[in-house]
């Protein structure tokens, strides 16, 4: 497999070449054996992780500000990583920090992250479709910076999300567009090299290292949503221009965020 099947600038991974399908239902502890041991041993090396103040590549909270002011509100994240997007919240004023990661690793490089900034966060390592003992109708804010697209369960995960929220609670996440990695770029055209129906789990080479993935269609993520008792208050998916012509960027996702979207972000309330 190509190993520039991942883009080196993001996690915005799969805009080239994917391996062999496996199946749509996939073992989920394969799944979860093969992520976690990505994220324990590679890690944030090679893959740079996306975090708040950034949806996605090209989509920011400054501009979109979907959270608004989160002062004294509790705060639970799903797939934390190393803990850059929990440091954007305390600095914030958040008054408590959650935080779900299938890692260790992760786990650990945040807790590091949080502490040498004096912030502090109470950790669960699970994965996130399970029951791991994080409270129920507690939180004002679940949120999930380009990670809720590993769960092996999507109804399941947002279901277990809806019970963590206050009546009315916010949940916020963002993911790859899953129309991004069905065009690839060949020699200076994008064509469609999958079909955007074809949910079914895939290696990526990363590196020296494999992952897994999905790519889910947007009707799953928005009946998921129902299904969980939300209502979709915000969908993005727009490129901001700003952000593009700032960074002044000639590669292969900049070309492509220009006429097509690489990130979705959803903003939905719990009923």
């Amino acid at each position: 497999m190509d190993k520039k099947s991942v883009n080196r600038g993001s996690i915005l991974i799969g805009a080239g070449e994917v391996g062999v399908t496996i199946s749509e239902n996939m073992d989920k502890n394969v799944v979860h054996k093969t992520n976690r041991l990505y994220w324990d041993t590679k890690g944030n090396d090679f893959l740079r992780a996306i975090s708040l103040p950034y949806y996605g590549g090209f989509i920011s909270e400054e501009k979109c500000q979907l959270f608004g002011d989160i002062s004294g509100k509790k705060l639970l994240e799903i797939g934390c990583g190393n803990g850059q997007s929990l440091q954007y919240q305390g600095e914030r004023n958040a008054s408590e920090l959650w935080a779900v990661d299938i890692s260790e690793k992760q786990i650990e490089k945040a807790t590091q992250h949080l502490e040498s900034l004096g912030l502090s966060a109470t950790f669960i390592c699970s994965p996130m479709e399970e029951e791991c003992g994080i409270p129920a109708d507690y939180f004002d804010y679940v949120y999930s910076i380009y990670a809720i697209g590993w769960t092996t369960d999507l109804e399941g995960t947002f279901c277990r999300i809806a019970t963590y929220l206050k009546k009315d609670g916010v949940f916020i996440f963002s993911w790859s567009h899953p129309i991004h990695r069905c065009v690839t770029d060949d020699n200076g055209r994008f064509i469609v090299r999958k079909s955007y129906f074809d949910e079914a789990w895939y290696p990526v080479a990363v590196d020296e290292g494999e992952l897994l993935l999905s790519d889910r269609k947007l009707s799953t993520y928005v009946n998921a949503l129902a299904k969980a008792g939300f209502v979709i208050e915000q969908l993005i998916e727009q490129t901001d221009d700003e952000i593009v012509q700032s960074r002044d960027d000639k590669s292969d996702l900049g070309k492509r965020a220009k006429i097509l979207p690489v990130t979705l972000v959803i903003k939905a309330r719990k009923l």
